[in-house]
């Protein structure tokens, strides 16, 4: 097979690249020039590409908490295309002729910075990971994420959702963009492009599933060794500060009490919706995954389907500010995770003699934490109660759930009295 177009572009010289390069104002990293590859695709796939990530917040809903948190996956991905071409450029101007990295590898990695998100659904990463496990489990009850039954349903449900992370519908969503608007693109550089099975250092530098350390830290000092990149001995500090402060984000921001509740929320319109407007079969279909995105609220809200009224009522009370209620949350015991049992809300309700309308949480993050390096998971349970009259009543369940299981109460916060009285 001949060269192709797309192949000709990598190979350019600079002027040549100079010549056709666009720019854009980025507000965190100045200029960012943007290499012919981003415009292989026709104007209606740009287009398609620019709609799908701008109607994608980056941090979620955070944005209801945090006003100021608004920035879209289309400029995360500007970025990320922006700094990890300068990470692989660092590592060629260092290493280039020891690693082998040449001007197709750049563009490569440039490239994969710019698509890594097109496989993201509605609102982050709540649509992948508190969402489908509800739907794919054909169950509509309240239980921990991904705890599924270990049946024969239960494994396949598990395998499914293994196969559903963003990224994985992100190569499918590649393969669509490729197909649909007919790029001329060699098909081994795309399996190139989509599979490690050499010089694993260059798939690293966007999504390091290794260590976990993004692209645009330690950019200067990183060199590749067996393959990894690697840093200074003498960097320890920066790099745990780097996940400490990630830790913190998480804490404050991303898994903020308020913005879970939130979450809790929408995951419920939308499985009160899904039947009626196929939101979870999309998965199988990227001409329309492409289409979902945030403004599934909006449609939901515009549809006047009385089988769309409790998705809707929800929806309305997060614009109302009428969350579900946090009651308490608790750290589980380093000890006690690895044979942390999923836990359902009935599990917590039956510690009481009555039941109550109990949302329940777990909050896993990997990440640095409690300052231990060695130890890099918090485990981190929330109850809710979706009306305020039945807060006292979940936190003495909580309370007394917690003495069964541990012979203490290991709760992150003394009982939230004021929320108590709330009648």
């Amino acid at each position: 097979m001949g060269a192709s177009s797309t192949d000709e572009l990598l190979k350019s010289n600079s002027s040549q690249k100079e010549r056709y390069s666009k720019h854009v104002h980025d507000n965190v990293h100045g200029n960012i020039y943007l290499d012919p590859v981003f415009w292989l695709c026709n104007s209606l796939t740009l287009k398609s590409f620019r709609g799908k990530l701008r109607d994608l917040k980056q941090l979620g809903l955070s944005h209801l908490v945090y006003p100021g948190a608004v920035h879209s996956r289309f400029e995360h991905s500007l970025g990320v295309y922006w700094l990890a071409g300068t990470a692989v450029q660092t590592l060629k101007d260092y290493q280039g002729l020891e690693l082998d990295i040449d001007d197709i590898d750049i563009q490569t990695v440039k490239l994969a910075g710019l698509l890594h998100d097109v496989g993201h659904g509605p609102f982050s990463h709540m649509f992948e990971r508190e969402f489908l496990p509800r739907v794919l489990s054909g169950s509509n009850c309240d239980h921990m994420q991904f705890s599924v039954p270990k049946t024969l349903l239960g494994t396949l449900v598990e395998i499914i959702l293994d196969a559903m992370t963003h990224e994985d519908m992100s190569l499918k969503m590649i393969d669509y963009i490729v197909d649909q608007h007919y790029i001329d693109i060699d098909s081994g550089r795309l399996n190139r492009v989509k599979s490690a099975k050499e010089k694993q250092f260059l798939y690293d530098i966007v999504a390091n599933g290794r260590n976990g350390i993004d692209v645009d830290k330690l950019m200067e000092t990183m060199r590749v060794m067996g393959d990894e990149i690697c840093y200074r001995a003498k960097d320890y500090l920066t790099v745990y500060k780097l996940f400490s402060a990630r830790a913190d984000l998480h804490r404050t921001v991303y898994t903020h009490a308020k913005v879970k509740a939130i979450e809790l929320m929408l995951v419920d319109a939308l499985l009160e919706a899904n039947e009626h407007l196929g939101i979870s079969s999309s998965i199988q279909q990227p001409a329309e995954f492409w289409k979902l995105d945030d403004t599934i609220i909006n449609a939901i809200l515009a549809d006047p389907r009385p089988e769309l009224k409790k998705a809707r009522d929800i929806i309305l009370r997060v614009r109302r500010r009428q969350l579900y209620q946090f009651c308490n949350e608790y750290s589980v015991p380093k000890a006690k995770q690895e044979h942390f049992k999923g836990i359902t809300a009935q599990d917590i309700v039956c510690s009481q003699d009555y039941c109550s309308d109990v949302k329940f949480l777990i909050d896993k993050e990997e990440r640095i934490s409690h300052l231990l390096p060695t130890f890099c998971q918090d485990m981190i349970v929330r109850v809710y109660a979706k009306e305020p009259h039945l807060v006292e009543a979940v936190s003495d369940a909580f309370e007394n759930f917690q003495m069964k299981t541990y012979g203490e109460k290991t709760q992150v916060h003394s009982t939230p009295e004021k929320k108590k009285r709330r009648r």
